[in-house]
């Protein structure tokens, strides 16, 4: 058998999520995905090891995901095969700390409506945190919620972002009823 190792880093402040109470996250990710999850506490830095490629790569997104924002619970879902974990970093979007807090607004909206929105018409989970903003669901529908804050950060107007939405919540909806649909 072969051993791998993966090696990530995240912030410190998350860290204590990561081990969780008494250790629980830390040891149901190690249970869920087969592998064994070493962790330095004071550098953020965290190894992953274990002998199936998948299970490593799958506690890696689960970590990573925990990094940037997500609670264990909404981590967790990438157990389930057909669930991804993406990242946009706003940083390639703004020129500036100032560009980045301003798109951070575009995407959370006024008292978070925008970004639940994406959540409720994409059935995604999203995380806006530092300057990254992270996604997790199945992978049909993260294409589409990354669409809609790709055009959010490009500077589409909300309404042409939310009628997007719609029109795809709509198709995918069609989609599940076996209907075809030419529009």
């Amino acid at each position: 058998m072969t051993s791998f190792n993966y090696e990530l880093k995240i912030p410190k402040d998350r860290v204590a999520v990561v081990i969780g109470k008494d250790g629980s996250v830390k040891k149901q990710i190690e249970e869920e995905t087969h592998t064994s999850v070493k962790i330095d506490s004071n550098e953020g830095e965290i190894v992953v090891s274990g002998d199936d490629g998948l299970g490593i790569y799958t506690a890696r997104s689960m970590i990573l995901a925990i990094g940037r924002g997500f609670n264990p619970e909404v981590a967790m879902l990438m157990l389930k095969t057909d669930y991804l974990f993406e990242i946009i970093n706003m940083n390639d979007y703004g020129r500036n700390k100032n560009d980045v807090i301003r798109l951070k607004g575009r995407v959370i909206g006024a008292e978070g409506k925008t970004r639940r929105l994406i959540e409720e018409m994409t059935d995604c989970s999203i995380s806006v945190y530092g300057k990254t903003i992270g996604m997790i669901g199945e992978s049909e529908n993260i294409a589409i919620a990354r669409k809609a804050i790709e055009s959010l950060l490009q500077g589409s107007p909300h309404s042409s972002v939310y009628k997007f939405l719609e029109k795809q919540r709509k198709s995918m909806k069609m989609r599940s009823l076996g209907i075809k649909n030419d529009g």
